[in-house]
């Protein structure tokens, strides 16, 4: 089991990185709403530039080290789950409702039995 620790930036350097990271992103907004006049490549081209320079950068530190990771461990246990055959699946959503259909009918007999017990033998409302 995964332990649940809060985990900070540790080093000077990932300080450094992450703030470059996001030095970028901002650099990479501001040209792009100062390029406005250049026409829309030059806006888009600095926008994506800036951006995929940020995420290199981020992807250096620990933090987009540890991201990575992450990333690589949910791929492999997404490979092992056993996906339901279609016949399983078409059987199971049957199931499902068939269930649903039981159910809505017991709830309708349910309510017309207490509004009949209510309304008609103890009120006397209806006759």
């Amino acid at each position: 089991m995964a332990s649940s620790q809060i985990e900070t930036v540790s080093t000077g350097a990932d300080k450094a990185k992450l703030g470059a990271a996001a030095g970028l992103i901002l650099a990479a907004l501001v040209a792009f709403y100062l390029l406005g006049s250049k026409g829309a490549i030059a806006q888009w081209a600095a926008l994506l530039l800036g951006l995929g320079a940020a995420v290199f950068v981020f992807f250096t530190s620990e933090s987009g080290k540890s991201l990575m990771a992450f990333g690589r461990e949910a791929v492999r246990e997404v490979k092992k789950v056993v996906w339901p055959t279609r016949k399983e699946a078409i059987q199971m959503t049957a199931y499902v409702f068939a269930f649903v259909v039981v159910m809505a009918i017991f709830l309708w007999v349910t309510d017309k039995t207490i509004e009949w017990l209510v309304f008609d033998l103890v009120l006397g409302w209806r006759k």
